[in-house]
């Protein structure tokens, strides 16, 4: 096997490595509640060996390296998901550079030389449809067979039911390219995320009453085209938003865009990164006949919005 590149770890200030880790596999895209119950047995199989809780991730999406422009689009960005992961209690998180030499890395080689020998796994935790290695030639079956030769630990987690159906990365994501953020966000750890730096778009929101900071560069997947109740932190100070995702149709746009107003920030937020949490749809993308029909809806959704926000803020302070 050809030398891999390092992982990019993300971990707590002051987290020092020690001999050996509990790990787990996979993409934790979305880190949904699926994921929270295989990280819940890691910390546990970890806490047995007395070794740190640690997940392997990939960046990017695997099948994008096979199938360039075929690969799912992503849920989470890379610092976003280690975040999210280190938030459930984790030790740390190993983002594994995916190329075509890991690709290439046979399953066998893959346990051996990476999770063995490199991480030096003493336990393993995984859920019942792990793949792994070329081809995802190997399985759980053949997974139980490597660690049963040399004595590592081995759990495999069942599915997580919820609604009838398995909480999965494609379920969320299902959920959110349909518009439907608040179901996926209760299927989820945390509110769905978009992360873009403002530009200067066309100010018309300004001009309605209603300035916006305008996304560019979202590397994750947009919800559906609408208008939607989200959340944004600037300096550390939460703001209510009103979310619109889609073209401009009322002004004969295209293109698409994601435009948040903050309600109560007046501040320049030019040039800087933006996160925005979707909390619930408002309502449809629609052409409006004039531009005091368009400021008395943007009235409304900013209202929407905010009982939305104040409403989901509320039940997640008694979580």
């Amino acid at each position: 096997m050809q030398p891999l590149p390092a992982p990019l770890v993300f971990a707590p200030t002051g987290f020092v490595p020690s001999g050996g880790c509990a790990v787990a596999v996979g993409n934790f895209d979305g880190v949904h509640l699926g994921h929270a119950a295989i990280v819940e047995r890691l910390r546990a199989a970890a806490r047995r060996h007395g070794v740190p809780a640690i997940a392997l991730t990939f960046d990017p999406h695997p099948a994008s390296v096979l199938r360039p422009g075929g690969a799912p689009q992503p849920l989470t960005t890379p610092a976003r998901r280690a975040r999210l992961l280190l938030d459930l209690g984790l030790d740390a998180v190993h983002v594994q550079p995916a190329d075509r030499n890991l690709m290439a890395v046979g399953p066998e080689a893959f346990y051996a030389d990476v999770l063995r020998g490199r991480m030096g796994a003493r336990a393993i935790v995984e859920g019942a449809d792990f793949r792994f290695g070329a081809g995802r030639a190997g399985d759980v079956r053949l997974l139980d067979t490597l660690c049963g030769r040399d004595g590592t630990e081995l759990e495999i987690v069942p599915p997580l039911v919820v609604g009838g159906e398995p909480v999965s990365s494609s379920r969320l994501r299902s959920l959110v390219a349909a518009g439907r953020v608040r179901e996926a966000n209760e299927l989820a750890t945390a509110a769905y995320r978009l992360t873009g730096t403002v530009v200067t778009g066309a100010r018309r929101g300004a001009g309605l009453g209603f300035p916006t900071a305008n996304l560019a560069g979202i590397a994750t997947l947009l919800p559906a085209a609408g208008v939607y109740a989200g959340r944004a932190v600037v300096d550390g100070t939460p703001f209510a938003a009103a979310v619109h995702v889609g073209a401009n149709v009322s002004f004969g746009e295209t293109a698409l865009s994601v435009e948040a107003h903050l309600m109560g920030y007046a501040g320049d937020l030019y040039g800087r990164s933006l996160d925005v949490d979707f909390l619930d749809r408002v309502r449809d993308t629609r052409r409006f006949a004039s531009a005091d029909d368009l400021k008395a809806q943007l009235a409304r959704d900013v209202a929407a919005a905010a009982a939305i926000a104040v409403r989901l803020g509320d039940r997640d302070r008694n979580a």
